[in-house]
């Protein structure tokens, strides 16, 4: 199933419209701020479909009974863009395992692309819930190489794909490439156009750039 925030009125529009405005975009402070509060919004609403077990929580005047996390997910991230945005689901998951994987597209002098699965420190996933963060999933294929990736590492219950800005194409990549039992994709807008060159339109630009400065070009 396919969730997407955007949607429904709320602030996560708010939030949305400032990470694509080029002007607001110069102060990378309150760039990287936007993708925090983003993650904790996203991890909101997947937290209502997580399982909860009842406890008993002494107050100061006698018992109550809450109802709380059976167990917490595992974070998975794609380095580097997604850091403040992965910060915004540690705020909700606090107790989270995290799983860092560095994927990036090796260019060619051509102009075309391909990713590269450099490195990953991943915690057990074994029968959890892992939560996949990449805050633009443009053509998708480096969502799908991370996720066959860390396939090798262990077999979720289910998994959560969650991205901020998606392509139609990128989302049509997912389904072909990734099985649809067990899996919920979460974004917060479709964006219609891709370029030959795999860049979201109007989308927001380079997100990396934007939040942690120009970076050398990988030929």
């Amino acid at each position: 199933m396919v969730h997407v925030l955007s949607t429904t009125a709320s602030v996560l529009n708010v939030f949305i419209s400032e990470i694509r405005d080029a002007e607001i975009q110069k102060d990378r402070l309150r760039f990287r701020f936007n993708f925090e509060r983003l993650g904790e919004i996203f991890a909101y609403e997947i937290s209502r479909q997580l399982e909860y077990i009842e406890k008993e929580v002494i107050t100061p005047l006698g018992l109550a009974s809450v109802p709380v996390l059976r167990e917490n997910p595992v974070l998975a991230l794609i380095l580097r863009a997604g850091l403040p945005f992965h910060q915004g689901f540690l705020n909700i998951f606090d107790h989270a395992d995290s799983a860092f994987v560095s994927a990036y597209r090796k260019r060619q002098k051509d102009g075309s692309f391909t990713i590269n699965v450099e490195y990953s420190q991943v915690p057990d996933i074994n029968d959890k819930v892992l939560i996949i963060c990449d805050i633009m999933l443009a053509s998708g294929t480096s969502m799908v190489n991370t996720y066959r990736h860390l396939m090798l590492k262990g077999k979720p219950k289910h998994i959560h794909i969650v991205s901020v800005l998606a392509s139609e194409e990128g989302l049509d990549y997912i389904r072909k490439h990734i099985p649809q039992q067990n899996l919920d994709i979460w974004v917060g807008v479709v964006d219609e156009e891709l370029t030959a060159q795999s860049l979201i339109v109007p989308g927001l630009g380079d997100a990396g750039d934007l939040a942690y400065g120009k970076k050398e070009i990988n030929l």
